[in-house]
């Protein structure tokens, strides 16, 4: 049998390039294909040096020639790695989203500091401000945005983008949301190895309809393991913002945060740090501040790490209450919490900018709806 060139071409197009979200061939991996009566033989070039990767890639092209085209082709394959150079202060890895100008990674060292609400009320203050605003729940294990934005039960629809079936984001608030727990029933666990978590996230990530967006916020789960990983990989992330209690203990765990965003092999901008939870200050008694889990710990932490600080959340009962009702505290009106939130997502957005100034990969956004922000140079 004649083996015809642009068989083997349409048959490649159905291997995804691990992490890129494209086809081996729209993403420009294939560099040739010859045919001659059965054989075969594609050149292809990968940026993943491992032998793994490459073997892998091998056979998944063997097999789609087999299936697809003729069973007894004789196929030869030729992998070359070109593996990107190695990062300097001021790049940012992964592959970009288009239409995503700023990703920003909200993590914590630990568990229970509150970095989940405080994703959602940075989130809802950013559409408040007129921007356009995702975010992507990278809690695997315990994803507790659905309960924030009150969108538990909704369930994300397919949208045909350009010919491409694609998930469409539930949007609340004014916020685009993804999430694991839109895919589970709300009492079953996930239990899968890092692997399986990777896959499911870069679905949510790649196979995704996002759209315009100003800043997407990932809200990572605790510690600094291989969901990290897996999503700085994949992500240009623009910076990384640390939320810690004052607590010494949470503090240790912030810092074990700080340095894993700050390490050469991942080298991702740390934005500053936010202390949740700072202090309690009764209703009946409204001047008065009661310091329960310690004294501007994470104020301190970032003079010690020299990190901005880029402000302070105090202990109130109606932001527990209002992320459990599914309406994020920042959207009350006229209230000492709108105002902290609204300080603390303008000193998220400044070091944006700031960062945006150095960094070339990621595309500056212009602040036109919120004053005290610095202008984005023209470039």
């Amino acid at each position: 049998m004649k083996l015809d060139k642009q068989d083997i071409l349409k048959a490649l197009e159905s291997i995804s390039v691990p992490g890129e979200g494209k086809n081996m061939v729209e993403s420009g991996a294939v560099k040739n294909v010859v045919t001659f009566a059965d054989e075969v033989i594609v050149d292809i070039t990968i940026s993943n040096p491992t032998l793994q990767a490459k073997k892998k890639t091998e056979v998944e092209i063997m097999k789609i020639i087999h299936d697809k085209v003729y069973e007894k082709a004789k196929v030869t394959v030729n992998i070359k790695v070109d593996a990107p150079p190695k990062s300097s202060a001021n790049t940012i890895k992964g592959k970009a989203i288009p239409g995503i100008q700023n990703i920003i990674a909200v993590a914590s060292g630990k568990g229970g500091v509150g970095k989940s609400t405080v994703t959602a009320n940075i989130a809802v203050t950013l559409a408040k401000m007129g921007f356009k605003v995702g975010i992507l729940d990278a809690d695997i294990y315990g994803p507790s945005i659905p309960i924030m934005f009150d969108v538990e039960m909704e369930k994300p629809i397919a949208v045909n983008i350009d010919g491409k079936s694609k998930m469409k984001p539930i949007e609340n608030y004014g916020v685009k949301i993804l999430s694991i727990g839109f895919f589970t029933q709300p009492n079953q666990a996930v239990v899968w190895r890092g692997p399986m978590a990777a896959k499911a996230l870069n679905q949510m990530i790649f196979d995704a309809h996002w759209g315009e967006l100003d800043f997407m916020l990932i809200d990572l789960p605790p510690g600094t393991g291989d969901i990290h990983l897996s999503i700085m990989q994949s992500l240009p992330i623009t910076g990384a913002v640390i939320v810690s209690t004052p607590q010494n203990v949470a503090l240790a765990d912030a810092k074990k945060g700080v340095s894993m965003f700050q390490q050469e092999s991942i080298n991702v901008p740390v934005l500053g740090i936010i202390e949740n939870m700072a202090y309690f200050t009764p209703a009946e008694l409204p001047e008065n501040k009661y310091y329960i889990f310690g004294k501007e710990g994470a104020r301190h932490l970032s003079q010690d790490l020299d990190v901005p600080f880029l402000g302070e959340i105090p202990l109130v009962q109606s932001i527990r209450e209002a992320g459990d009702v599914g309406r994020p505290a920042a959207l009350q009106t006229a209230t000492p919490l709108e105002k902290a939130f609204e300080k603390l997502t303008q000193n998220v957005v400044e070091e944006v900018v700031r960062r945006n100034e150095d960094l070339p990969p990621t595309e500056a956004i212009k602040i036109t709806t919120m004053a005290g922000c610095s202008a984005v140079k023209n470039k």
